[in-house]
């Protein structure tokens, strides 16, 4: 439903941005609540030009495509990026009991087949992408927040709930 538009509004103010889901319900919610003439929002059926995006962003988006078809999923975000064009790819990771646990707990995650950072990377290179970076975040739960700031220290570390492979179609 967009709710990363705000923030690549304001990092990117030069950008348009081009939203997909394969739910039509979410893009109608985010054109809903997101309008902006730099933004659009579109099925992946409706194809963009290859090659034209310097940049693509997904947050707990493959743990929801069925392992056969993330291959093409990554192959089709080859295709869309610009040589040179950065990848981020944000997953929930399975290495941390507590994702393990809020997961259990979603309906629409409960069916969802997780990947491992190091499945992750193997995927992107397999794709084609060069790996740049993999970061973890949200190590400490609300319960112990007073030690967030020590997640700064140990971000390569990937076994925080979330993680991020930065990658690039070179």
């Amino acid at each position: 439903t967009g709710s990363a538009i705000p923030f690549l509004l304001k990092t990117f103010p030069k950008a348009s941005v081009l939203g997909a889901d394969v739910s039509q319900k979410s893009i109608e919610i985010a054109r809903k609540l997101h309008k902006s003439e730099r933004v659009e929002f579109a099925l992946p059926e409706q194809q963009w030009s290859n090659g034209s995006f310097d940049l693509v962003f997904c947050n707990g988006v493959f743990h929801h495509i069925p392992r056969g078809a993330r291959q093409s999923a990554l192959s089709s975000i080859f295709g869309a990026l610009k040589h040179n064009g950065v990848f981020a790819f944000w997953e929930n990771n399975p290495w941390n009991p507590g994702t393990r646990l809020v997961m259990s707990r979603i309906p629409f995650d409960r069916d969802a087949e997780t990947i491992s950072p190091i499945a992750a990377k193997g995927l992107l290179r397999k794709a084609g992408f060069s790996i740049m970076e993999l970061t973890s975040t949200f190590y400490f739960p609300r319960f112990f927040s007073l030690l967030r700031p020590l997640e700064k220290t140990i971000l390569k570390l990937p076994f925080g709930a979330q993680y991020l492979v930065i990658c690039r179609k070179s």
